[in-house]
């Protein structure tokens, strides 16, 4: 664990995405804020969610964690939020519409 914790210490940009995605494990609050506590205001960290972060004491089983992450991870942040369909979604429904060609003209 130390060594997993050391290794995203040191990278110059921490990319979490999709955080909240899947049940994260019971001690995921404690790691996640010393792993942003570390690195607040050192290192560059990028997340993406599509959660909103009124969840996240609830994804994190852990409400004062997640109210000391958000506090460090917001004070310097870029939020932004998109909103309308996935992507991936569009894209598929389009591709059926198109009898079953993406639009790179692919199956």
């Amino acid at each position: 664990m130390d060594r997993l914790l050391q290794r995203h210490l040191k990278a110059e940009l921490l990319i979490i995405d999709d955080m909240g995605l899947k049940t994260l494990p019971p001690k995921a609050g404690e790691i996640l804020l010393e792993l942003v506590m570390r690195r607040y205001e050192n290192r560059s960290t990028l997340m993406t969610s599509n959660r909103p972060i009124e969840e996240w004491g609830k994804l994190l089983n852990d409400v004062p964690a997640a109210s000391a992450i958000l506090d460090r991870f917001l004070h310097h942040a870029e939020v932004v939020q998109f909103t309308g369909k996935s992507y991936r979604i569009d894209s598929a429904a389009r591709a059926q519409k198109n009898g079953g060609l993406t639009a790179g003209g692919k199956r």
